[in-house]
């Protein structure tokens, strides 16, 4: 399958941009969706691991430490599931442009 970005013709999209089979969320880099974005603050995590599991889209890495790293902003759609399941607030929202 082709991956798509802001540069992907038209040609090669699917009607309305829908994306038809389910799993696929590391086949397209959906990050140009978004209008706010997740801002990890390291210094408040406490490596809980609550937030990597709610990500709809695999946008936050754990490394072999099983510690989370910070996003990956290609795949994060900046849906705020991460940022409301945090409870030590080391996850805010912000503007995209900010």
């Amino acid at each position: 399958m082709t991956e798509i970005s802001k540069n992907t013709p038209a040609s090669e999209l699917t009607i309305g941009g829908n994306i038809y089979n389910a799993g696929n969320a590391r086949e397209f880099k959906t990050g140009d969706w978004r209008s706010v974005k997740p801002v990890f603050i390291s210094e408040k995590c406490k490596q809980c691991g609550l937030c990597f599991p709610v990500c709809p889209d695999d946008a936050i890495p754990v490394n072999k430490e099983q510690n989370r790293e910070d996003f990956d902003y290609d795949y994060c759609k900046g849906c705020g599931v991460c940022a409301k399941v945090c409870p030590f607030n080391a996850i805010e929202m912000k503007e995209e442009n900010e």
